[in-house]
């Protein structure tokens, strides 16, 4: 029996599943919201105390025990998750005005509906992640910014929970605060926003290599730990080979790994430098790229991407060499070991406290 003989059913039974679960999430996320602004609503004009949360949460599992997650923690949660958002930046736009209904204390159930119904928060980008997702964003993060870029990275890269937690301990948002991004002009020129593609730093916590450790060492393990190194890379990312042959007059040459970005639409050429970055590495990387360019790329892509992926490098002698380099290329490093969060957090608080005073 050939399997691609049922593949168009079969997907089409994936996308309806996928749907269904989505459209749970978004009426859970939503509940939670409203559950949690109606608390929030009532302790703030004193018809609650806090007493009557953990009065509710007794309630609801002697008389409701069906209904799971209502327990006195949980309501505190969405408590939280609504106050957290509810005058952020992120929901300015989509957010109504909701006055308390002035109904007598005893008619809980219609003015909880009325919340229910005006508390919606279907076309906003919370509904896009589990809430689970959500716990580990309130429980990991400290700032607006911080919560709203780990949040949009969810959606983006597609993350399981597992993977936000990584992503957060890795410091990817103080990192890409910090990080010195100077692409070569001619990425510039390409008319396509990659800030948010590449990265200034890559962690490859999860190699387990040797220090000291040699450029074959590093792409064996990147080879052996493919699915870990795309997801710290991005989804986008496809892997197109190693050591990937480049026939060039009667010589051969070879790129250490190459990819293909179906966001940019374009190959994308990683050099892997075991030290601290010099000038002249760039001058491999280009004449890769041009060949890429001339004998590999398809006409209705667009040109080839270089990337030089260092132990170590001098940002001033990274600006420098790339200021007037023709080719669309970058100069990143990568590390072998968690960075320590804290010591990022202190540096990204010392830039913004620098800035302030300019």
């Amino acid at each position: 029996m050939q399997p691609e003989k049922f593949s168009e059913i079969i997907n089409l039974i994936k996308a309806a599943r996928l749907q269904a679960i989505q459209k749970v999430n978004t009426e859970l996320i939503n509940l939670y919201w409203a559950v949690g602004k109606y608390i929030n609503l009532r302790l703030a004009n004193a018809s609650w105390g806090e007493k009557t949360i953990d009065e509710l949460a007794h309630h609801i599992k002697m008389h409701h025990p069906e209904l799971k997650g209502f327990n006195r923690r949980g309501l505190y949660r969405m408590k939280q998750f609504y106050e957290t958002y509810a005058a952020s930046k992120l929901m300015s736009s989509v957010m109504t005005s909701l006055d308390m209904p002035k109904q007598a204390e005893n008619a809980i159930v219609p003015s909880m509906m009325t919340q229910l119904e005006n508390s919606s928060i279907h076309l906003t980008l919370l509904t896009q992640v589990s809430w689970t997702h959500h716990l580990v964003l309130l429980a990991r993060t400290k700032t607006e910014e911080e919560r709203e870029y780990y949040l949009r990275l969810s959606i983006q890269e597609k993350y399981s929970v597992r993977e936000l937690e990584r992503q957060i301990s890795s410091g990817v948002f103080e990192r890409a605060m910090l990080g010195n991004y100077n692409p070569a002009p001619a990425i510039k020129d390409l008319n396509q926003d990659i800030s948010n593609i590449f990265k200034d730093s890559y962690v490859f916590e999860f190699l387990n290599i040797p220090e000291p450790h040699s450029e074959s060492d590093l792409q064996k393990a990147l080879i052996k730990q493919m699915k870990s190194f795309i997801l710290e890379l991005g989804r986008d990312f496809l892997f197109v080979g190693e050591e990937y042959r480049l026939q060039v007059g009667n010589s051969d040459f070879f790129i250490d790994l190459l990819f293909y970005h179906r966001g940019l639409q374009c190959l994308v050429a990683f050099e892997l430098k075991a030290d601290k970055f010099k000038p002249e590495h760039l001058g491999q990387l280009n004449f890769y790229l041009e060949a890429l360019d001339r004998d590999v790329k398809k006409e209705k892509e667009n040109p080839s991407i270089g990337i030089l992926l260092c132990k170590d490098k001098d940002n001033g002698v990274v600006e420098y060499a790339l200021s007037r380099n023709l080719s669309p290329a970058l100069v990143t490093e990568y590390r072998t070991q968690l960075p320590d969060k804290k010591l990022l957090q202190r540096k990204l608080q010392q830039l913004f406290e620098s800035q302030a005073e300019e």
